[in-house]
């Protein structure tokens, strides 16, 4: 298992996730006004809009709607890890995109 575990063969063909991740992508979001994060006062780089609207929308058909519960699902649940290419924002990420 640990040499060919891969996301890809956990997600099935006909899930939800992947609608999601075909719909936001298809979205022109420079056209609806969203613009690249900013980024850390740190100076990491921001997220991309494209994957926190993949989040949000996630988050809303499985009534995920806290911040800190989206970001806590991101770490933990196979198809959330699949949908954000395993990226684990923290919940303040969250909250400022919303």
């Amino acid at each position: 298992m640990l040499l060919g575990y891969s996301l890809e063969s956990e997600i099935e063909p006909d899930n939800e996730v992947r609608v999601i991740d075909a719909f936001i992508d298809a979205l022109d979001l420079k056209m609806c006004g969203f613009s690249q994060m900013r980024d850390a006062v740190e100076g990491r780089p921001g997220y991309d809009p494209c994957d926190m609207c993949k989040l949000y929308v996630y988050g809303n058909l499985n009534c995920i709607r806290s911040s800190r519960r989206l970001a806590k699902e991101c770490c933990r649940n196979i198809e959330m890890k699949w949908l954000l290419n395993d990226l684990r924002p923290d919940f303040r990420t969250i909250s400022d995109f919303r």
